[in-house]
């Protein structure tokens, strides 16, 4: 008989892509997962993955369809765990937040972290990625999202503004022709980000006139790219070109005179930082609890003071 153990177990193996990071994920040795594979097989009578290149690893449409029902188990115990605990008032239970790379790593990793002193008896798994757009409602309880708000079907609670600059060093500055209106860019060296396969080097503007709101779209010549924020961030510290990116990030260079902002009279489609719930989470005591946490974190973010 499956265990909830050997559950956990299969449901690591779909989430990872190698034997290695699923023993990262389940605090074990490579060698230990491989025998646990091995003695689950022998048990199912199953065959759950097939090894590819480079010590990658593959579910099996029999392995897919168990990790599948897996995660659906999981989360009913779990579910069930939640609404026994909410009867008496306790706040226990796991809880799985998705937060995108950069902007998790600094702000809410901290914010996960006095968390969890004031409930010790939540367990937290933080999973920080700039790919959360696929991801099944079973793999998680709350995705934090930077971005601009899209209609979803979710459940999504801003926590707070943030608005989105077009920045760039001052020696970039310097030696490169000013910027007064959008259409300017495409005489400039613009530094692209790519993501969620969004068009990099299509950028959108508005008029700062509430009255007239002139939309005005560029096509930026993009002559670096990464598909990661901070490194385009360093590279525009170094006056290698404009890049668009979130207040978040950048007010603090602003600040410190390391980046300049342009275009104040034109604003990027804001990217507030939302919390997405499902019907199904939003319920639980433990996420609501967290979701008044983050309220209070970010009542008065750092970026606007």
């Amino acid at each position: 008989m499956i265990s909830v153990a050997d559950m956990e177990f299969i449901v690591a193996l779909a989430k990872n892509t190698s034997l290695a990071a699923a023993a990262r994920d389940l605090n074990i040795s490579p060698p230990a997962v491989s025998q646990r594979l091995s003695s689950l097989e022998t048990k199912m009578g199953l065959r759950l993955i097939e090894r590819s290149g480079r010590g990658g690893v593959l579910l099996t449409s029999d392995g897919e369809l168990l990790a599948e029902r897996a995660i659906n188990i999981l989360a009913d115990i779990d579910s069930m765990t939640s609404e026994l605990a909410d009867r008496q008032k306790k706040i226990v239970g796991r809880l799985r937040v998705m937060a995108p790379l950069g902007f998790g790593r600094h702000y809410i990793a901290p914010v996960i972290a006095d968390f969890r002193q004031k409930h010790s008896d939540v367990s937290i798994d933080l999973t920080l990625s700039d790919n959360l757009a696929q991801l099944p409602d079973q793999s998680w309880d709350i995705i934090i999202q930077v971005a601009p708000l899209a209609d979803s079907g979710l459940i999504a609670i801003k926590l707070a503004e943030n608005e989105r600059f077009v920045c760039a060093s001052p020696e970039y500055l310097e030696t490169h022709p000013s910027v007064e209106t959008p259409q300017d860019l495409i005489n400039h060296v613009c530094l692209t980000l790519r993501e969620n396969e969004e068009d990099d080097t299509y950028w959108s503007f508005k008029s700062a006139d509430d009255d007239i709101q002139q939309q005005v779209n560029v096509r930026v010549k993009s002559q670096m790219s990464a598909n990661d924020g901070e490194t385009l961030q360093k590279w525009a510290h170094q006056g290698l070109g404009i890049i668009q990116r979130s207040e978040w990030a950048v007010q603090q260079d602003i600040r410190d005179g390391k980046l300049v902002r342009l275009l104040g009279d034109f604003h990027l489609p804001a990217a507030p930082v939302v919390a997405l719930v499902t019907s199904r989470t939003n319920r639980a005591t433990r996420v609501q609890t967290f979701i008044d946490f983050l309220k209070d974190a970010f009542a008065q973010p750092k970026w606007h003071s």
